[in-house]
């Protein structure tokens, strides 16, 4: 099938003239093939949306389908700012000043009550558990194995993880070990959504680096870079540095020659609740996995585990979790160790070929319920989380980010990066929002040089979700540092961009072809979220 940018080729050279002298076409007047392919290429395209899933919102009725549509619309006006567009995080979005806290800025249309729940919850995101047993009651059960203390050690002022410096050991990025399905027993859960991958046999899910008393780690993640100059249309050279990943010290014997090491840096953790709160019948209007226009957007069903039932995959580098909740808890076991009523296994992620760690005892109070961190800590969790506030848009109005809007769009980066969303009506705070993330939340892929061969769930080696861009801009303000993409292998925007390939490949190769004043644009752009 023609892709959408060859269907509006013909369709310039055959309507000509007489297409130009339509009302209607004016307003697509000077934006270039490459836009009006992607504002087009959903029309064009065709339903793409995977069978037995939601294809329309039931939320909405035929009026307000119409003004979500009409809202949602990419713009073709670069000349001044969109409605709202400072607002990106809709009524909740923060309007405080900038500094390092920007993250960490409840949402602005919570009530008073919920405003309290958002200060429990921050303290318990905050919170320093300690091994079993403890005269700290109600705080105890790290472990036996772990990678952290508290949430905020590695979302570091709610914001992003870096990667580990050297000779330095990491707080904010690990490594995910898994394998592929090698039977076809194996082959039939994954195609049945019962699990993601295989975890290491003895090392489980993730390499965990330290280890309560009277317990030696799993082992310590180095990274080696290596740098590869880029030469831009303009003559200027860029230099990239690729990462090779080992693991030393292993405590426990060898990993499977078939276990695959994926680095994981952690993401900012504003907006999650809106992200939540977005009907997937739009998420899946953006899907195309039979990729007809050379963007292919495939969503990654996974299992609910709450309700058993397969739904969207929202959350984490390969949207692989489908909600908050979810995500909390697995943090919870894989990171610190913390059994919760999603994950009830008192020894996080150790596996039976690691006995000592099975035999450590565990932090559970009886008056508590069964669990180290019972319902109401995951409910305070959950809400601190939901509504961590998107801080505002800077600077919309700057020619120089204006320009780069219209560089951004021209250049076919919104074919992953969807502007905008309506969320689904309800009696949350996020209820009905006109928010901005620019993502589609679907997995692409990013070609060769981002693979980190590990499939995760439909998600191939090579596929990662379109990350959303809202604080991208704030990352040195709120972390003193600035690391991009799922490995903190970016130092700058500029590099994160010429890390794209596969469905990136083009609108990388533009940008790298671009003059110093665009590229700068874009960038400037970028840097006012």
């Amino acid at each position: 099938m023609r892709r959408p940018i060859d269907i509006l080729r013909r369709l310039r050279r055959a309507a000509g003239p007489l297409l130009l002298k339509n009302p209607r076409y004016q307003a697509f007047r000077g934006l270039s093939v490459v836009t009006l392919a992607a504002i087009l290429a959903p029309a064009l395209a065709g339903s793409s949306e995977p069978v037995g899933l939601a294809t329309s919102r039931t939320d909405l009725t035929p009026k307000d389908q119409a003004r979500v549509l009409a809202v949602t619309r990419p713009t073709q006006d670069f000349s001044k700012p969109e409605s709202f567009e400072t607002m990106q995080g809709g009524a909740g979005t923060s309007r405080k000043q900038v500094d390092r806290d920007a993250f960490s800025q409840p949402s602005e249309n919570i009530t008073f009550e919920e405003q309290g729940n958002f200060k429990l919850g921050n303290a318990l995101f905050r919170k320093n558990w300690v091994s079993s047993p403890s005269s700290t009651q109600a705080s105890d059960g790290l472990g036996p194995l772990f990678n952290e203390r508290a949430c905020q050690n590695c979302h570091l002022k709610d914001g992003r993880g870096r990667p580990p410096a050297a000779d330095s050991r990491t707080t904010s990025m690990f490594l995910r070990l898994a394998r592929d399905a090698s039977t076809a027993e194996e082959k039939t859960e994954i195609a049945a959504h019962k699990v993601l991958n295989f975890p290491d046999p003895v090392y489980g899910a993730q390499l965990q680096e330290l280890a309560v008393p009277g317990l030696k780690g799993e082992g310590r993640m180095y990274v080696d870079y290596r740098e590869e100059k880029v030469t831009l249309g303009d003559g200027s050279i860029v230099s990239l540095r690729k990462p090779s990943y080992s693991v030393d010290g292993l405590g426990y014997g060898p990993l499977d020659p078939r276990t695959t090491l994926s680095p994981r840096l952690t993401p900012p953790m504003i907006g999650l609740g809106l992200i939540e709160q977005i009907a997937p019948a739009d998420l899946l209007a953006h899907a195309d996995p039979g990729d007809r226009d050379g963007i292919s957007g495939k969503p990654n069903m996974v299992r609910d585990l709450s309700s058993g039932q397969l739904t969207l995959g929202r959350f984490g580098w390969k949207a692989q979790t489908a909600s908050i909740r979810q995500q909390a808890a697995d943090a919870f076991a894989g990171d610190i160790g913390i059994s919760t009523p999603e994950e009830p296994s008192h020894w996080g992620d150790c596996t039976a070929a690691e006995e000592a760690c099975l035999a450590m005892p565990n932090g559970v109070q009886k008056r508590l319920g069964p669990v180290e961190a019972p319902p109401p800590v995951m409910d305070l969790v959950t809400f601190y989380s939901q509504n961590l506030a998107v801080p505002a848009r800077r600077d919309v109005g700057a020619p120089a980010v204006l320009a780069g809007k219209k560089l951004f769009y021209e250049m076919g980066c919104i074919a992953c990066h969807t502007p905008k969303f309506v969320t689904m009506r309800g009696n949350k705070a996020q209820a009905f929002q006109l928010i901005w993330p620019y993502s589609d939340f679907l997995l692409h892929d990013m070609g060769p040089g981002l693979a980190d061969g590990q499939a995760v769930g439909d998600a191939t080696g090579s596929e990662w979700r379109t990350p959303p861009l809202w604080g991208i801009g704030l990352t040195k303000t709120v972390n003193g540092n600035a690391f991009f993409l799922h490995d903190g292998r970016a130092r700058t925007l500029t590099e994160a961009i010429l890390w794209h390939g596969g469905e990136g490949q083009k609108a990388r190769d533009r940008f790298a072809a671009a003059n110093t004043a665009d590229r700068d644009a874009l960038i400037k752009f970028l840097e006012s979220f």
